[in-house]
C-alpha cells in the first residue's frame, strides 16, 4: 500500500470524489445517543470532512484531526466550525475525558493502534465511545458486475498479495480494536449500498484509493466506457461500536 499521504496529491477532488458514508449507518451513530448539540467529537484522519460535516449537523463541537495540509485546509473551508489540527492521530496531544465520542470513518488502517488506541482511551469520557467505521468499495456478498469482473483483472495483473484485511474486513478490525483490552466491542453493525458513477465519476474515486496506478485508473475508466458509459457499484459499509474498559488498578 502507498504512503497515506497519497491522498494530499487528490485532495481537490476527494471529497467529491468519495461517496458519503450511507443514512443507514448514520442513524446508527445518533442511535449511541452521544451526538448531539452540547456532545464533543474527534475525528480522526479526518480528510476533507466526511464524517466532520455530518457531527456538526447534528449540533456536536468537532475537533477534526488530518495530518495532510491541503486536505484540512480544505475541511477548514467546508466546515468552518470544526477545530482542524493538522496532525498525525499518533502525535496530537488530547486533554483526559474531553469527548463524548471518537470516530475514526475509513482512516483506522492507516494509524500505529499502539499509539492511537491508549490516546483515544484516555480522551474519551467514562461513558463515551470509540466509533470506527468505513466504506468497502467493492461488496463481497453482490453479484459479481461484468465491471467488477475488469477490476478483478486490472487487480491480479499486478501480482501482488492483498494485505488489507483489516481495513477491508470487520471481524478483523474488532478483533485488533479489542486486543489491547482498552476498548470492548458492544456493537458491529453492516448495511450495503448501490450507487451509479459515470466513467469520470470512477476515475476521480479509484485515483483516491492509495493503491491504484494512474494507468490502472484510466483502464477502470475505459472499462465503464465499454460497458456503456456508466455502471451500478455495490459496496457495503460497517460500523464497529466500541467502549472504553475500565483498565484502573
Amino acid at each position: 500500500m502507498r504512503d497515506g499521504m497519497h491522498f494530499e496529491a487528490h485532495a481537490d477532488v476527494y471529497g467529491r470524489a468519495r461517496p458519503p458514508y450511507p443514512p443507514e449507518l448514520w442513524a446508527r451513530v445518533r442511535e449511541t445517543g452521544l451526538v448531539g448539540p452540547g456532545r464533543r467529537a474527534l475525528d480522526l484522519g479526518a480528510g476533507t470532512g466526511e464524517a466532520t460535516g455530518p457531527l456538526l449537523a447534528t449540533g456536536m463541537d468537532v475537533v477534526a484531526v488530518e495530518p495532510g495540509a491541503r486536505l484540512a485546509a480544505l475541511l477548514t473551508e467546508r466546515h468552518p466550525r470544526a477545530q482542524v489540527i493538522v496532525a498525525r492521530a499518533e502525535d496530537v496531544e488530547l486533554a483526559a475525558g474531553s469527548f463524548d465520542v471518537a470516530v475514526a470513518a475509513t482512516s483506522l488502517h492507516w494509524m500505529d493502534l499502539d499509539v492511537v488506541l491508549p490516546k483515544v482511551h484516555r480522551a474519551l469520557k467514562a461513558d463515551g465511545r470509540f466509533l470506527v467505521w468505513r466504506n468497502v468499495f467493492g461488496d463481497s456478498a453482490a453479484p459479481v458486475t461484468p465491471f467488477r469482473e475488469r477490476v478483478a483483472e486490472i487487480v491480479r495483473e499486478r501480482g501482488e498479495p492483498s494485505n488489507e484485511s483489516m481495513a477491508e474486513d470487520a471481524a478483523v478490525a474488532a478483533e485488533r480494536l479489542s486486543r489491547s483490552g482498552l476498548f470492548v466491542v458492544d456493537d458491529v453493525f453492516a448495511s450495503q449500498w448501490s450507487i451509479e458513477l459515470d466513467a469520470r465519476r470512477i476515475e476521480e474515486l479509484f485515483a483516491t484509493f492509495s493503491n491504484w496506478s494512474d494507468v490502472e485508473v484510466a483502464r477502470a475508466g475505459d472499462a465503464v466506457r465499454h460497458l456503456g458509459g456508466a455502471v451500478v457499484e455495490h459496496y457495503s459499509s460497517w460500523l464497529i461500536e466500541l467502549r472504553p474498559a475500565n483498565v484502573d488498578g
